[in-house]
Formats: structure tokens, C-alpha cells, sequence
């Protein structure tokens, strides 16, 4: 089957609005082929993937140690029981246990869902109703991720959502301490936005939350399912501030690029709830084999390469180089930030997020953008990335920023 008429089937078996999108902004080719840092196309064409399936793929394309492990578990089980326990299940907790010092975790199939169970652990472990989200966030899809997320183009079609959600400036220590209050079950956070546009908030933010929290007798969620597993320069990103939430988030690069898998984990106070009533909340392929088998792989290899040392040395090094190219186009480029090897680069016109895209792919360079803030192109990049990655994407954003300025100049803006 040709390119065409895989797109053809898309559009008209999948999403056609999708398909007319993905289209008009260059990027209706077919993947192939994936390895390490790089997808080809179905053409041939190769691509340095920068946006990295958005964290999912940490340890590259598939990673062989991932890949041989699933392979493995494929010959013997693949999907458990039910009725007894899984030896990966219990193999992955203990290990995550090990690395995070969170003593409890429980297994799902996404990130969302990861969330959704963060958000039904915690009003069932205080007895409270209230929940605090912030403006920007992104939590997932699913009605309970939705209402704690915090743009409104994407909760107003769906409302009413969840009721008790109250929604604080991210970054804003004195809101938060206002919005929480005696009837607060949990305050949900990103370390660092992700979708919101890659923000960072200031330092002592975590820290200041955390302190009202526990003044106030609320649990912090922080969802780390973008930010954890070495993204940011530290196995977790709560790890820069030295602040332990009550329940954390995982999921994308948890599976090593091969599975998909959501995880929470938990202190003692906050998994009261899933320990008084065991079955209260359950998933028929939550913690399966294949899952969490490739879940501890993935670990293992994330720990015994220590590959947050290499996102941090890399991403200050991206971020320089990226931020000299903004010195160069300041007309085009607002600020660059982020940590480690979760970058944004904020444009100066919401229009050109999508031409950028454009350009970038015809340097065969894969990045995107931010979903909350469309400004915002994200670089994030496997963690395994090198020397030639860095310069392959600096060398691209040079050139896509120069074709950038002739048709900003062309359209006088």
C-alpha cells in the first residue's frame, strides 16, 4: 500500500479533520522504521526525532535490552491471570520503590489513567472533595485529568466536569495558599509544564506548596508522567527542589519506548485508602507482564546508565546553542527555557508554531507544539541523544529560523 493511500484511509476511517491537518502542515508521511534517535519514512527519508513521542522514547527507538525483554515474556505470558500475582508487577514496584523511596505503587495502562487513579486515591485516603489545579496544565483526556487541567478550549466542549476543581496561576505561591483550604483532598502539579508551554516555575515553588499542603492537610500530587524518569537532568524533577510528593505520576518513558504503562506511587498516608479497600479500584490490564516487564528494562537501564547525568549535560548545552540562535533572530524567538532535555522554544507569533514545524521537517528534524500554548515548539529529544543529535538539531533550527524570517518579512509580521 502507498503513502497515499494509507493517508486516504486515515482520513477517511480515522479522523478526516486530522488527516487535512497533518497535511497542510507537511507532516502526512507514513513511518516505516524507527532505531535509536532516528524514524524513517516509508520514502526513505531519514528523521532525527527531537520531540521524542513527547518523552515516550528516553532510551531511543527500540532500545534492545527493552525489546528482547518483551520478546522474552512474549514466549512465556504476556497477559497475567488475574488471579494470582505477576512476578514483573512486583519486580517493578520493588525496583521504582528503590529508585524514588516511594513505598506503594500501582500499575495502569496510560498516563491519564495514571492520574485518574492519583485523583480517586486521594479523595478516598483524606475523605475530602477539593481539588487545586493550576492554569496551563496538563493532566490527559479522560473527565477527571481533564477538569484538574487548565485551558478551557479543551474542558468547555465536555462540560460539566468534575465539581470542587479550583484552578491557581502555576508558579503562584500565594494563590496556591489561598486555594487551599480544610476541605482540599490534593493539590495536582507538573514540576514543569509540558504542554503548557514547557514552563518552569520559580525556584522554591515545589517546596512552598509542599509546606501548604501539609499546613493545611491536603496530599500533593505531582504528575511527573512527561518530567520523571530522568528528563529533566534528575530521575525525577521534584528531585531539583528535594520535595516528595504524597502520590507522583509516571508513565511514557516508564515503558521504554516499547509498552505503554502508567504508574503511581505512593506514601503510606496517602495509599490508606487502596490498602482499607484492596479492590476498589482495578484494571483488567493494569500491571500486565508485557507492560511492566518492559516497565523494569526500562529502569534498569535508565539507572545503570545514569542517563539523567547525559540530559543534563546535553540539554545545557542545547539550550546555549538554541538560546544563541534566538540572540541571532530575536524578531522570531521570544525565550528559550526549560531543563535538561525538556526545552521550549517560546516564537514570537503564535503563527509561526506551525510553519516552524514545516520548516524544521524538511530538515528532517521532528519536533512540536506545545498543545496549551501553541507558540511554544518542544524539543525533547531521547536521553541517549549525542554530539551529532545536538548538532543535527541546532543545524536544523539555523535554517528553518532562516526561512522563518523570509516569509515573517513576506508576510510583514
Amino acid at each position: 500500500m502507498t503513502p497515499e493511500e494509507i493517508l486516504q484511509q486515515f482520513h477517511d476511517h480515522v479522523n478526516p479533520g486530522l488527516a487535512d491537518l497533518l497535511q497542510i502542515g507537511g507532516l502526512a508521511s507514513v513511518d516505516e522504521y524507527a532505531e535509536g534517535c532516528y524514524v524513517w519514512s516509508s520514502d526513505g527519508e531519514k528523521y532525527l526525532d527531537a520531540v521524542g513521542g513527547f518523552g515516550v522514547f528516553a532510551l531511543g527507538h527500540r532500545p534492545p535490552v527493552v525489546i528482547d525483554k518483551v520478546k522474552n515474556i512474549l514466549d512465556k505470558m504476556p497477559l497475567a491471570s488475574k488471579v494470582f500475582i505477576s512476578s514483573e508487577e512486583a519486580l517493578l514496584a520493588k525496583r521504582l520503590s528503590e529508585a524514588t523511596g516511594y513505598k506503594y505503587f500501582m500499575f495502569q495502562n496510560s498516563g491519564s489513567e495514571a492520574v485518574e487513579a492519583a485523583l480517586k486515591l486521594a479523595r478516598l485516603s483524606t475523605g475530602r472533595t477539593k481539588l487545586v489545579g493550576t492554569y496551563n496544565a496538563y493532566h490527559g483526556v479522560t473527565f477527571g485529568a481533564l477538569s484538574v487541567s487548565g485551558r478551557d478550549v479543551y474542558k468547555q466542549p465536555f462540560a460539566p466536569l468534575l465539581p470542587d476543581v479550583v484552578i491557581v496561576p502555576f508558579g503562584d505561591p500565594d494563590a496556591m495558599e489561598e486555594a487551599v483550604d480544610e476541605r482540599t483532598a490534593a493539590v495536582i502539579l507538573e514540576p514543569i509544564q509540558g504542554e503548557g508551554g514547557v514552563n518552569v516555575p520559580p525556584t522554591g515553588y515545589l517546596r512552598r506548596v509542599r509546606e501548604i499542603c501539609d499546613r493545611r492537610g491536603a496530599l500533593l500530587i505531582l504528575d511527573e508522567i512527561q518530567t520523571g524518569m530522568g528528563r529533566t537532568g534528575r530521575l525525577l524533577a521534584q528531585d531539583w527542589e528535594n520535595v516528595k510528593a504524597d502520590i507522583v505520576c509516571l508513565g511514557k518513558a516508564l515503558g521504554g519506548g516499547v509498552v505503554p504503562i502508567g504508574a503511581i506511587g505512593g506514601n503510606e498516608r496517602a495509599w490508606s485508602g487502596f490498602i482499607e479497600n484492596p479492590l476498589i479500584h482495578e484494571s483488567t490490564f493494569g500491571g500486565n507482564p508485557l507492560a511492566t516487564g518492559a516497565g523494569l528494562a526500562a529502569v534498569e537501564e535508565i539507572l545503570n546508565r545514569r542517563l539523567w547525568e547525559n540530559a543534563a549535560v546535553m540539554g545545557e548545552r542545547l539550550m546555549k546553542g538554541l538560546t544563541d540562535l534566538a540572540d541571532k533572530y530575536p524578531h522570531l524567538i521570544r525565550e528559550v527555557r526549560g531543563k535538561g532535555l525538556l526545552i521550549g522554544i517560546e516564537m514570537a507569533n503564535e503563527g509561526f508554531g506551525l510553519p516552524m514545524m514545516s520548516f524544521l521537517l524538511e530538515e528532517k528534524t521532528l519536533v512540536a507544539y506545545t498543545l496549551n500554548n501553541p507558540k511554544v515548539i518542544r524539543v525533547e529529544p531521547p536521553l541517549i541523544m549525542g554530539e551529532p543529535e545536538m548538532q543535527w538539531i541546532l543545524s536544523a533550527f539555523d535554517k528553518a529560523l532562516a526561512k522563518m524570517d523570509d516569509l515573517a518579512k513576506e508576510l510583514e509580521v
